[in-house]
């Protein structure tokens, strides 16, 4: 029996525009169509996976906004168990070593975890470290950047594809910590009924207080890094022209060189 945590972000949608807030600088999520991470839809397509070939339960753990309920239903949909979802205002502006060390709290609260399955980054952040923490203040073995996991008894075994070296094999005893990257699988696609099912399914809502997480350690103003400056990107400025009298060729070289792009 494997008890699996799927960690699952709500973020601007891709087709959105994105914008920073002109107060604080931060992500302005309210001007933005809100979606499930699509990388969490494949770490909770391959904890179900998991769960389907043996036994277990899949605890979704989500840190948000109210509004990031609608993509812990899609979770719930596609089939996970039950979930947490720690929303309170004092997080506004975490950075991910705060972010990292609240969801670590919400994990602690699911009894039996055998394996935490994140995203490798977020579509929105990037930053692609939270995992890496996340492990360091639970004490997991991590097994990151993984487009293959195979669990064989109290074992995991993980494919990690690299650019320079091919494929490297990584192999931990549970409990451990994966992040996966877009390539592990393709995510199912929630049923009526598992919409349905969703609805009914307990999803545990959280404060910081109730983690016992000081809530003078998170927030914008306990963040390690900041924004102090921002602008919209300027519009895009008409091109170069070159008319071409035989010799276009030297011409577009030499505009090139005077860009420093050759």
């Amino acid at each position: 029996m494997t008890n699996i945590v799927v960690l699952v972000k709500q973020v601007p949608d891709t087709y959105s525009e994105r914008k920073l807030s002109e107060t604080d600088h931060t992500l302005d999520r309210e001007s933005a169509d809100a979606v499930l991470d699509e990388i969490n839809e494949r770490a909770v397509e391959e904890a179900l996976k998991i769960k389907e070939a043996g036994e277990g339960e899949v605890t979704v753990v989500c840190v948000g906004p109210d509004r990031a309920t609608d993509a812990i239903r899609k979770a719930l949909s596609m089939g996970a168990d039950k979930a947490v979802h720690v929303s309170d205002p004092a997080l506004h502006g975490s950075d991910v070593l705060a972010t990292a060390k609240v969801i670590a709290a919400a994990i602690q609260r699911v009894e039996g975890v055998d394996l935490v399955i994140a995203g490798n980054e977020s579509s929105d952040g990037g930053a692609g470290a939270v995992p890496a923490i996340l492990a360091e203040l639970l004490g997991l073995p991590q097994l990151t950047h993984a487009h293959h996991v195979n669990v064989e008894g109290s074992a995991i075994k993980v494919d990690r594809e690299t650019a320079d070296e091919g494929l490297t094999h990584l192999e931990a005893s549970l409990p451990a910590l994966v992040s996966v990257t877009e390539k592990i699988n393709e995510p199912r696609y929630p049923s009526f009924k598992g919409i349905m099912a969703a609805k009914k399914k307990p999803v545990e809502t959280l404060t910081v207080g109730d983690l016992g997480v000081d809530a003078g350690e998170v927030g914008l103003a306990n963040a390690w890094s900041s924004v102090v400056e921002s602008a919209p990107k300027p519009p895009r400025s008409a091109g170069v022209r070159v008319e071409d009298e035989g010799d276009g060729g030297t011409k577009v070289a030499e505009y090139l060189v005077g860009q420093k792009l050759i």
